[in-house]
């Protein structure tokens, strides 16, 4: 068996081949499935990383196979209005990210990432067999209803209970997945090596990319068969999808290279706090010598990085701070006395919380493409010659629009903004603040189009219509500019977010960093449904139909499209003072490189 030295990065090239048994580990203390440090040559790095890529794409696939036309299963095959579904569905969208925090809990304190990332995988599968089976053999009533000429029948309380039980089954088992195989797929590159640090920042934009492309066939093929009435065949698949993902996921186990957990992350949390108020008087010392660590400052639980002291929060400091008292009853009471790398996970955390909460408002003008986009296309003419183009479908303009922005990102803007950069430290063009700020910016040019596309449909809009699908002469096709930036303010903002989070976070809480950004969609989405009521509710009083009538054609839709426009850009305002304000972790391996903030006004 090869022995595995750790190298610094000084030392690794004195050492390197000096014995041949030697094998250089990774230097962010990953380990394999086995417990052992990681060898580098033979884990982790793209092949891993290739593994778990195709494994998103293939979950997406199978995802949002049930996801891009639930809108249209709810109100075809269960009856619903078209308010009540767009509510059910931000509804349903907002648990599937809200499970994120079961899942990363669980990953950062107990079970790691990959057995969490198995269990969930398993779930979801469980659940979208019970989806296709449910639909299969009791929803589909009469056989060949769920077109838009033909509704569906009346269903029993307990066949809608399995419709309900299976979907949110499917929220449970990719909820717990999403947060932790980003995560996971980021462990398995070592940032504390040049190369393998570069490919780690490629990796969140090819993640987001192979999430882009498993959804492409979904809002094409799948949707085009769902809106033919074919929605048993159209889940059949994407359960056969989520199966072949987790088949594949558990084929590359001897590859992986993972993090221990570290505990529960919510006690640490509430250990601060309490540790720091009974110490609310203790006067602090300017020595750091005065601050308690377990084991001295250069032991590295879990392999985890130690986090370098920072003076934001002070009063927390406290709970680190040893007075006579701490000597008198023993250094081991973590509600008493907290190392001060604890401290600063919990700072961490804090600093985050508001450029966090800035960004549930953009997932709010992101959940339109699943919900009122669709509805407004299917109010459109969607026939291509004597081809009727799925409403949903129209959500592939957007997959297509984030591939070709993430290409134009890596190869001409970031090039050419590094050329055109003067400082020394930051060379990658943006960053990852002033992505999200862009984001936030082209996501308001996202609202006003569509609320325009609006006007013009309702223009030429036939008020008198039975179904009113199709009772516009505007083309479905005037919604691609809307859809298009979508998908170029996604490539700024969840990338740009993936990759904030991941590396803000400590190394303990990394699965919690990325379930940061799916409970910012998570919550988006129930905000998304909050306005939703809030608007129908006020606009229709005195007998009014409302801005989102059942009949698009007698409401508003585009006011309530240029309300998301002005709220997102009172939430960019905000987000450029939180930006400002926010100062990176600092990390003992390199906190020269990050001493300062992330955005530049």
């Amino acid at each position: 068996m090869a022995i595995c030295l750790q190298f610094s990065k000084e030392e690794g090239s004195k050492y390197k081949g000096e014995e041949e048994e030697e094998e250089e580990c990774s230097l962010d203390g990953s380990v394999d499935c086995y417990g052992r440090p990681a060898i580098r040559e033979t884990s982790g790095r793209w092949f891993a990383g290739t593994i778990i890529l195709v494994n998103q794409g293939l979950a997406t696939l199978a995802f949002f196979g049930v996801g891009v036309n639930l809108v249209l299963f709810l109100t075809r095959v269960l009856q619903q209005s078209n308010y009540e579904a767009a509510n059910n569905v931000s509804k349903w969208t907002g648990t599937v990210y809200i499970f994120s925090l079961v899942g990363a809990f669980l990953s950062d304190s107990y079970w790691g990432r990959y057995k969490t990332c198995a269990v969930f995988q398993a779930i979801f599968v469980i659940g979208l067999v019970g989806l296709s089976a449910a639909t299969n053999l009791f929803l589909i009533k009469p056989k060949g209803c769920g077109t838009p000429d033909t509704p569906c029948g009346s269903h029993s309380s307990w066949e809608i209970a399995l419709f309900y039980l299976s979907i949110y089954m499917i929220a449970l088992g990719n909820g717990g997945y999403q947060p932790n195989i980003a995560t996971f797929g980021a462990d398995q590159f070592d940032e504390e090596n040049i190369q393998e640090g570069r490919s780690k920042v490629s990796f969140f934009s090819y993640f987001y990319l192979a999430l882009n492309l498993g959804s492409l066939f979904s809002n094409t093929v799948l949707v085009f068969f769902e809106d033919k009435g074919l929605w048993a065949l159209g889940f059949w698949t994407s359960a056969a999808s989520a199966f072949a993902a987790l088949v594949l996921f558990l084929a590359g186990t001897s590859r992986y290279r993972h993090f221990k957990p570290s505990g529960n992350p919510l006690s640490r949390v509430f250990q601060v706090f309490a540790a720091a108020m009974k110490k609310w008087r203790v006067e602090l010392a300017h020595e750091e010598e005065n601050f308690y660590e377990v084991g001295g400052k250069d032991n590295l639980s879990n392999g985890a990085r130690r986090i370098l002291h920072t003076h934001e929060f002070k009063f927390l400091d406290k709970a680190a701070f040893i007075t006579s008292r701490d000597f008198e009853t023993g250094l081991y009471n973590p509600w008493q006395l907290c190392p001060i790398s604890q401290v600063e996970e919990v700072k961490c955390i804090l600093r985050l919380l508001p450029i966090w909460l800035c960004t549930i408002l953009y997932s709010v003008v992101f959940t339109q493409m699943a919900s009122l986009f669709v509805v407004q296309g299917e109010a459109m003419t969607s026939k291509l010659s004597n081809f009727r183009i799925p409403p949903a479908s129209m959500s592939s303009f957007d997959i297509l629009s984030v591939a070709t922005f993430i290409f134009l990102y890596n190869r001409v803007i970031s090039p050419l903004l590094s050329r055109s950069r003067k400082t020394k430290v930051e060379s990658k063009g943006l960053t990852q603040l002033q992505r999200m700020g862009v984001g936030l910016v082209i996501a308001v040019m996202a609202m006003v189009s569509a609320g325009i596309v609006e006007i013009y449909r309702l223009e030429y809009a036939q008020k008198d219509c039975k179904h009113c699908s199709g009772s516009s002469s505007l083309s479905i096709f005037w919604q691609i500019p809307q859809y298009a930036l979508v998908g170029a303010s996604e490539v700024f903002m969840y990338v740009g977010q993936l990759e904030f989070f991941n590396a803000q976070t400590p190394d303990g809480l990394k699965s919690f960093g990325s379930a940061l950004c799916m409970t910012s969609i998570s919550l988006g989405n129930y905000v998304s449904s909050l306005l939703v009521t809030a608007v129908m509710k006020i606009s229709t009083k005195d007998h009014m139909p409302g801005w989102i009538p059942g009949n698009l054609n007698y409401g508003h839709l585009d006011r309530f499209y240029f309300l998301l426009a002005g709220l997102t850009g009172l939430d960019f305002v905000a987000y450029i003072f939180c930006a400002k304000w926010y100062k990176n972790i600092k990390l003992e391996s390199k906190y020269e490189e990050n001493e300062k903030g992330n955005f530049e006004a």
